[in-house]
């Protein structure tokens, strides 16, 4: 009697499964059905346009509050020189001093420090003349600072030093250290 049902499963299973798909019109070629189904035929709108679904009607909505962007490193000192010299404590270089990262250093301090600072790091930049001179890196008081610091016066400013935050990555901001310090010790 087993061997006998066993039997009729091998054969009515199939036969089953078969005639559901052909009664339900199944179609093999195609993909399922999916629900629910709203999810799948949902309307696209373009980032520009009107949107009735929100309140506001628009498509483009403000990042949810304390959203971090991809990428982002906070950065938890402010613009004073209490907080520079404690970056200076907290602050440490991750970068390791190699050829690579100190021409990337180079490449960057060109394009952005260059400008003030010289090519050669003596204060003495092309935009100097309609602008106070920025301390040289030669002096005793540029190169008692630490990396912290340094980073710390890209980062937030100083005196007549913009902040550069938007303009150079945190990991070109270090770079950028190796490459003052390889200025320093010509």
């Amino acid at each position: 009697m087993k061997k006998n049902i066993s039997w009729l499963i091998y054969i009515l299973l199939p036969i089953v499964v078969l005639g559901g798909m052909w009664f339900f019109g199944r179609d093999v070629r195609q993909r399922n059905l999916e629900y629910p189904t709203q999810m799948g035929v949902s309307p696209a709108y373009g980032s520009q346009t009107a949107n009735p679904v929100f309140p506001n009607g628009l498509t483009s909505q403000k990042p949810v509050k304390g959203t971090i962007p991809r990428g982002y490193k906070p950065f938890h000192y402010d613009a004073s020189p209490e907080e520079a010299i404690r970056a200076g404590r907290e602050l440490t270089n991750p970068f390791e001093k190699n050829e690579e990262n100190v021409e990337r250093g180079k490449y960057v301090y060109t394009k952005s420090c260059s400008v003030c600072h010289g090519a050669s790091g003596g204060g003495d930049g092309p935009i100097i003349p309609k602008y106070p001179n920025p301390p040289a890196y030669a002096t005793a008081t540029s190169r008692a600072l630490t990396d912290g610091e340094m980073f710390h016066i890209i980062t937030r400013g100083r005196n007549n030093m913009p902040a550069h935050n938007e303009f150079v990555s945190p990991d070109d901001r270090w770079k950028v250290i190796l490459y003052i310090r390889e200025l320093q010790a010509k």
